[in-house]
């Protein structure tokens, strides 16, 4: 589930947990609690990297960019690469979308696999 991921970069991510973005906070009260049926793990190790959620059922990271990741595309588009090495789809939202366009963000989520949503209580 970890895919080989050190010791180092779980202290790391759970750093980033206490420190999540307005973004990622306003997603993750959308993806709690198994929400869409399954469950996400925020800050969650994959290898050499921290998802910013990540599904281990459905196989799935949402990253949640902010205008960092303007100046980084290359980067980015390798670490979706490796990950979906493993099997691992990545999709990726701006701050902003997730901000403005949650309910889209989570039907766009819920699209990706059909597990995502089977029972699951609808968010606030």
């Amino acid at each position: 589930m970890y895919f080989g991921a050190i010791p180092k970069l779980f202290e790391f991510a759970k750093e980033l947990r206490n420190k999540m973005t307005p973004a990622e906070l306003f997603l993750w009260e959308a993806l709690r609690k198994n929400k869409l049926g399954v469950r996400f793990k925020p800050q969650h190790p994959l290898d050499r990297y921290i998802a910013d959620f990540y599904c281990h059922k459905v196989k799935l990271v949402i990253e949640v960019d902010g205008e960092t990741h303007d100046k980084q595309l290359d980067y980015d588009i390798g670490r979706s690469h490796e990950l979906e090495n493993y099997g691992i789809k990545v999709i990726r939202f701006t701050n902003q979308h997730v901000i403005n366009n949650r309910d889209e963000v989570i039907t766009i989520i819920k699209k990706i696999d059909g597990r995502c949503n089977s029972g699951a209580t609808p968010y606030p």
